[in-house]
């Protein structure tokens, strides 16, 4: 079922992208190409059908997409994939009271000497 709405929503993206392509940016478009008034669609019917197209494709793809939530397959695991590793004895301290070993000194380059 998963799948199925899967690709319901992806040829209603698909629909969705070629009808916005139709349309024009200043709302002359798909309209603009009949050119008499005595069509079966008229002008202004052109544009209120390709604008209601638009927003019941993308209606259709929100419905698609909250019912795919509800499908989607869910996970088997029950468990924790983190192991955690008891320790089997506790370990003491070491003592790290010890006084730090003296740096050497840092060699002077000839020519340097004052």
């Amino acid at each position: 079922m998963y799948v199925v709405l899967i690709v319901l929503t992806l040829i209603c993206a698909v629909l969705l992208i070629c009808v916005v392509l139709v349309q024009k940016s200043k709302g002359g478009g798909l309209s603009s190409s009949f050119a008499g008034s005595n069509q079966i669609m008229g002008v202004r019917r052109t544009n209120s059908f390709i604008e209601k197209l638009t927003w019941s494709l993308a209606g259709i793809i929100c419905v698609l997409a909250i019912l795919s939530t509800f499908c989607m397959p869910k996970a088997i695991n029950s468990g924790s994939r983190v192991k955690v590793n008891a320790p089997t004895e506790q370990t003491v301290p070491g003592n790290f009271d010890t006084p730090a070993a003296e740096a050497p000194a840092a060699p002077v380059a000839a020519g340097t000497e004052e």
